[in-house]
């Protein structure tokens, strides 16, 4: 029997006493609450404490089990008291559990409170003293007792009725929590306040009494009102709270992010979200990443709009075209395959690839612009020669390493336009990649010269989950330390908005790596940068993609970029990687590599796999007479009276363009007249250069405009000669623009030149 009744003893007690569903919560960095969701059963019940502050503790002692740590889960002489009184007053007027027996009772829910509930009360309250420590019961009794109306737990209670950490409350609102479980549906804030108030200071005059809190103390406790109604519980990142919830539900999550940062960010986006719905842009989303720990310090999936405007919608992992954002990683993999040099000039002219023609965001072409400001400016001709001629695959075989998970279609699919906005991407993955490169850089000159292998990792936005870089080797990951460097020295240059556009003026100034973008027809704005340190992303738009005028990154996401990176401690510059680099001699004026003609000749830092680059291809040996205004060769001049010189020459169509960047430009002199000119292919159309098929509007009495017709020659005083279909129309000279009123249909245009060259061009016209 005793065999018996010890194995029953022992098997009473149900391995979890606690089955209810709890509400997901999530904390800062600091453990200060970001957000919760309600228990599926409405009840505000936050997961089990790990931590009884020490106020509370000693109130609801005092209040309820004074002998809490002597007795073995129940007190013979307070049961005994309670007994006497009850039956003398033939009511219950007294109750003598023990916080032990509460507990099984609270785990007990809906049972009768009759006596002999009680007796399996005590019973079951023996062996949990068996099964767990007195601070364990404590802390199961804290998260699981009722506060009044639909909050369970301590922590719970805290938030909803004075709006703070448990931790952080007073010895007057500690008292007042401690006196609500007894009697839950009778007293709480905003019922029976009078009850409620007694109960407090007795409590509060019991601890002044047994010298617990001093008389000052005291004091001003009583003078403390209680509080009227339940506090709503913080929402500092719902949308980071809605996503822990669905792989975390009923948790409790501690994670990486800066409380303060978050609600400084918060204040900034709302600031901002104001301005920007003035335009009807109702959507903004911003991530702030740490470089080093790869952690997310701030992460607001969305501005305070409302539901019409998809408040609840965490725009921070959704597809969304690009723009110009992923400019620098081909400019960042040109370098580091070796196919171009940062300063070396890239053709910025009228280009046409079949029927895709891209142009410059102001309409506008230089001739020839050096690359890194072609990034800096974010010039879109120049991106998309840059990338035509470095090849769609091998450039998407860049983005496939960085797991941009919204790339789903091979490169044909996205053409050219992949460069300019025609793929989609989330803020989520280009912020981490733009981490990546960061920490390539970091660790690179940290660690001997050496690579993680899986530096291009997710980040974490769970405290307690480090992030693994893999180990280190020689080889790189993605893109060598030196041209990550140098696409990021290029986007330091960036011009930055009109608030900030003399940051470098001042000591204060933080150097930033950064990029703007803006999708096609205005629906998405991005603005991405980096330092040393950390990296902020900016999304703005509507989440529903309707495009609106001004939907631009340097004028919406930048200046919260800015504003953002102001609330972060200043960086400093990444460090030059040089055991990645070399210094060799470069051609001023072209950015390659100097031949042995170049006559301005810098040296420079340049990545080594730049070695393969060509040697400058724009300077030429030209042969001058004594005045240095003509070209001569042997067939004119002796050959001791020629003067050789290095000459900066573009091909006709870039110099013609060229002229307006830059005054000092020279075209090549013409060849003396008594000279035999060499002849060589030296001009190319402007108008029409690549475009297949012209539409010629008519004026409001019906007359039909004039094409006009231009061509760039290398000497402009050679004289040309038009033809239209065989048909000989006219010869311009110097200017060499022509003006035709065509027919509707397909023509060829043909111009020669005095030397025999010839330039064809096929064209259709439509009326």
């Amino acid at each position: 029997m005793i065999i018996v009744l010890l194995v029953l003893y022992y098997f009473s007690l149900p391995k979890n006493l606690f089955t209810d569903p709890q509400a997901t919560v999530i904390t800062g960095n600091n453990d200060e609450l970001l957000g919760a969701i309600i228990a599926d059963d409405g009840q505000w019940r936050f997961p089990e404490t790990e931590h009884i502050p020490e106020k509370f503790k000693t109130c609801i002692l005092a209040f309820e089990d004074e002998y809490f740590y002597k007795h073995p889960g129940f007190n013979p002489i307070s049961i005994f008291k309670a007994l006497q009184e009850n039956i003398s007053s033939g009511s219950v007027k007294r109750g003598g559990s023990t916080i032990t027996q509460q507990v099984i009772r609270l785990s007990r829910q809906g049972k009768a409170r009759t006596y002999t509930e009680k007796l399996k009360e005590l019973i079951l309250a023996t062996r949990l003293e068996l099964r767990l420590s007195k601070d364990e019961i404590l802390k199961l009794y804290t998260s699981h007792a009722p506060f009044g109306g639909n909050i369970v737990g301590l922590d719970a209670a805290a938030w909803r009725y004075f709006n703070r950490s448990a931790s952080n409350l007073s010895w007057a609102e500690s008292a007042t929590l401690a006196v609500l479980p007894n009697a839950p549906s009778l007293i709480y804030p905003g019922k029976n306040q009078k009850r409620l108030l007694d109960k407090r200071n007795r409590l509060l005059k019991k601890l002044y009494d047994n010298r617990i809190i001093d008389e000052l103390t005291y004091k001003l406790s009583v003078a403390e009102s209680l509080p009227q109604k339940p506090y709503s519980l913080p929402q500092i990142a719902p949308h980071l709270l809605q996503k822990i919830a669905k792989s975390h539900k009923g948790k409790r999550i501690k994670t990486t992010i800066q409380t303060n940062l978050q609600e400084q960010a918060n204040r900034i986006v709302t600031q901002h979200y104001n301005q920007l719905k003035q335009n009807e842009i109702y959507n903004l989303s911003v991530l702030v990443l740490d470089v080093k720990t790869r952690q997310v310090l701030t992460y607001i999936g969305n501005s305070p709009t409302d539901k019409t405007h998809q408040k609840s919608v965490d725009i921070i992992d959704k597809p969304r075209s690009t723009g110009s954002i992923l400019k620098p990683f081909l400019y960042a993999a040109m370098l580091d395959s070796g196919d171009l040099l940062s300063h070396t000039l890239i053709p910025d002219v009228p280009t046409q690839f079949g029927s895709y023609q891209p142009e410059n965001f102001n309409k506008t072409y230089d001739g020839a612009v050096p690359a890194n400001e072609a990034l800096s400016r974010s010039l879109n001709v120049p991106a998309v020669r840059m990338l035509q001629n470095f090849g769609l695959d091998r450039f998407y075989h860049y983005l496939d390493q960085l797991q941009l998970k919204d790339l789903k279609y091979d490169a044909n699919h996205y053409g050219l336009s992949l460069i300019l906005g025609g793929a989609e991407s989330n803020l989520w993955d280009l912020s981490k990649s733009y981490a990546a490169m960061a920490g390539t850089l970091n660790h690179f000159n940290d660690n001997s010269s050496q690579y993680f292998t899986n530096e291009f990792v997710e980040p974490s936005f769970l405290f307690n989950q480090n992030v693994d870089f893999g180990i280190l080797k020689n080889e790189k990951t993605i893109y060598d330390a030196a041209s990550i460097f140098l696409t990021f020295d290029s986007m330091k240059q960036v011009n930055r908005p009109e608030s900030d556009e003399s940051w470098d003026l001042y000591d204060s100034a933080q150097d930033i790596a950064w990029k703007t973008g803006t999708s096609f027809g205005y629906r998405d704005a991005w603005a991405i940068g980096a330092t040393t340190d950390y990296v902020v992303g900016i999304w703005v738009g509507n989440a529903d993609g309707e495009g609106r005028p001004g939907l631009v990154g340097v004028e919406t996401a930048a200046p919260i970029l800015f504003d953002i990176f102001k609330l972060l401690p200043k960086s400093e510059w990444f460090s030059k990687p040089y055991d990645e680099m070399l210094e060799v001699g470069i051609c001023k004026k072209s950015g390659y590599r100097a031949s042995t003609i170049c006559d301005d000749v810098e040296l420079r830092f340049i990545q080594t796999s730049g070695q393969k680059t060509p040697p400058c291809p724009f300077h030429k040996l030209v042969h001058l007479d004594a005045t240095n205004n003509y070209q001569v060769n042997s067939s004119c001049s002796d050959l001791r009276s020629i003067t050789s010189t290095a000459w900066f020459s573009l091909p006709p169509l870039q110099a013609y363009y060229y002229k307006n960047r830059d005054p000092y430009y020279k075209d090549l002199p013409p060849y003396r007249s008594d000279c035999t000119q060499e002849s060589r292919i030296t001009m190319e159309f402007i108008y029409p250069n690549q475009q297949n098929t012209i539409f010629l509007p008519k004026d409001f009495d019906g007359t039909t405009n004039e094409l006009v017709l231009k061509v760039a020659h290398s000497a402009p005083e050679s004289v040309l000669f038009w033809y239209i279909d065989d048909t000989y129309v006219g010869s311009t000279k110097d200017i060499h623009d022509f003006a035709i009123i065509p027919k509707e249909g397909e023509h060829i245009l043909t111009v020669v030149d005095n030397l025999g060259n010839e330039l064809q061009h096929k064209i259709t016209i439509v009326n």
